[in-house]
């Protein structure tokens, strides 16, 4: 891949938990504005990557290099502040909380003033922000419902959200799918990557739903025991005969 726009990288990435080879000798490049789907069995080192990338995991060899800076073994909250958000496969939420009270409270977080108790969280700024970022997620119908009684896709909807809301380069995403009825799954890929892409955040996914990767990456990378066993377009990809057999066992 050409290195020009290459906005993160790693360099001879590894990581073993015991004798589990979750990340080999990984050297990737990702574009500016590019949408990456990384597939791959169970344990194959997909969520380590993301794990790693972000700072909840430190390589044991291996540079991490974001717009040219080494990032390695920094901290979760030293690597957002740079400009690195993250959802989780299980939505990080404030259940109690309004969907509106969410974002207001990861808006306030970007600001720095989540932790200044003197400093009022809501302001007219912040609530505007929020009521546009809810319409650009199609969240705005829940905007005062506590997010404990969102439904699955609408939880996964908010989880990006309150990522988005940093304002981030890149966007990480665990399984953005997964405990979404079929029949919704497209809903919520339809509302992300519209805005993903029209903001230009790199957005690097996990998921397992073959034909959520076949029909909204725009490059794959495929898994399997720490390394990638294939990379390139999602028909190219999804047709290899080492990609079948990791992930359907056959040819």
């Amino acid at each position: 891949m050409d290195p020009v726009g290459a906005v993160l990288e790693t360099v001879g990435l590894t990581k073993f938990f015991g004798m589990v080879r979750a990340a080999e000798d990984l050297s990737l490049r990702f574009q500016e504005g590019e949408l990456v789907g990384i597939v791959g069995p169970n344990g194959s080192g997909k969520t380590t990557l993301l794990n790693v990338i972000t700072g909840y995991v430190k390589p044991d060899r291996g540079r991490i290099r974001f717009q040219g800076k080494d990032i390695t073994g920094l901290l979760p909250r030293a690597v957002a502040d740079l400009g690195i958000a993250r959802s989780f496969q299980m939505p990080q939420l404030y259940l109690s909380l309004s969907v509106l009270e969410n974002l207001v409270l990861a808006l306030a977080i970007r600001a720095g003033r989540a932790r200044e108790f003197w400093a009022p969280l809501v302001r007219v700024d912040r609530l505007d922000d929020a009521r546009r970022i809810l319409v650009q997620f199609g969240l705005e119908e829940h905007a005062s419902r506590d997010a404990g009684q969102l439904p699955e896709g609408a939880r996964k909807l908010l989880d990006v959200a309150l990522s988005f809301a940093r304002r981030p380069r890149i966007l990480l995403m665990d399984e953005p799918t997964s405990g979404v009825s079929a029949r919704d799954k497209s809903k919520v890929m339809d509302t992300l990557v519209p805005v993903l892409k029209g903001t230009g955040v790199t957005t690097i996914f996990v998921e397992h739903d073959m034909e959520v990767v076949e029909r909204y990456a725009e490059r794959v990378l495929a898994f399997d025991e720490g390394k990638v066993v294939a990379s390139g377009s999602p028909d190219a990809v999804l047709a290899d005969p080492a990609v079948r057999r990791a992930l359907l066992g056959r040819p």
